[in-house]
């Protein structure tokens, strides 16, 4: 199993958040356990820049060889950025996930109060929540 960073927050839906410390702007991606079970992604879908999106919501798609899956909003907020390299080079989601496999940028709008830590998350990909 992939290591799994302490710094970032988790959801269920197997996204990761990185700078919930500032409380501004957070970089969301997909886990490392996500991307391994997706197989080789060769889509990515991100939300628009500029779109407000709202914690849950379905967002973008990533597609693999294998399926389909959504992208979840872990926060609510508007999209500030999307990392076009990892459109352009979809494999990164597999090869980077927790670097420049990245997928998009949200200047978050309340605080997030479900998400996971690395602990809580490592439990539940582990079937021990």
């Amino acid at each position: 199993m992939s290591s799994i960073p302490d710094e970032l927050s988790y959801t269920k839906e197997h996204e990761w958040v990185a700078g919930l410390d500032d409380g501004l702007t957070v970089t969301v991606g997909i886990t490392a356990y996500a991307s391994e079970q997706l197989g080789d992604v060769v889509y990515v879908q991100p939300p628009e820049v500029g779109s407000n999106i709202e914690l849950g919501d379905a967002v973008g798609e990533v597609e693999s060889t294998k399926s389909v899956s959504d992208i979840y909003a872990p926060v609510s907020g508007e999209v500030t950025a999307v990392n076009s390299t990892v459109v352009d080079d979809p494999s990164l989601v597999n090869s980077d996930p927790y670097g420049d496999g990245w997928l998009f940028q949200v200047r978050i709008t309340g605080t997030p109060d479900d998400l996971l830590t690395a602990e809580e998350y490592t439990a539940l990909i582990s079937g021990d929540s």
